[in-house]
This record gives C-alpha cells, structure tokens and sequence, in this order.
C-alpha cells in the first residue's frame, strides 16, 4: 500500500468524544464554551460540571479552574451577551468622540 504525501494534522489537545467525562472536563476547560452548551450535549447542569470538575482534577488544578471560571464572563452566555453589548456601546461612543 502506498503511503500518502498529505500531512496529518495533530492537535495538542483533540476532542474527546461528547457524552464522556473527559469531554465535560474538556469543554469546561474550554473558553467559548458556555455551562448552557454543555448542559445542552449532555444534560449535565453547572453544578453537576463542578462536581465532574472536583473529582477529577487535582485540588491545585480545581482551583485554578475555578477561579478562571469565576474572573470569566464567558462561561455563562446572558454574562457573556452583557459583556458583547458593553464592548459594542464603548466603540460607538469611541466612533462619535473621534469625529
């Protein structure tokens, strides 16, 4: 069999399949994924993502990812669309003041 030329592309991090542990401690891990999203593809509540969290991660490593999580408003999409709205008024005030 002949190998082909194409080069595969590997990533560090690949996505585990949805459904398993490991994806819910992925997507938490993950920045542009809300609680709402991973509670849409596995019906696991924020709640149930920390506890996931708690005891599959080091204590430092939970830490972490809460307080990462808590500094976040991307994680939680109506403080997310809050957030997009406050840029959204800065730049047309910055637009009117600098004509």
């Amino acid at each position: 069999m002949k190998k082909s030329h194409r080069p595969t592309t590997r990533v560090k991090n690949p996505e585990p399949k949805p459904g398993s542990p490991d994806w819910v401690i992925w997507a938490a891990w993950a920045d542009r994924i809300t609680f709402e999203d991973i509670e849409k593809k596995t019906g696991k509540t924020e709640s149930d993502v920390i506890k996931i969290m708690r005891r599959n991660l080091k204590p430092s490593s939970f830490r972490l990812w809460r307080k990462r999580v808590n500094s976040q408003s991307i994680k939680h999409r109506k403080k997310f669309e809050y957030s997009r709205k406050q840029i959204r008024v800065k730049i047309k005030k910055n637009e009117i003041h600098n004509w």
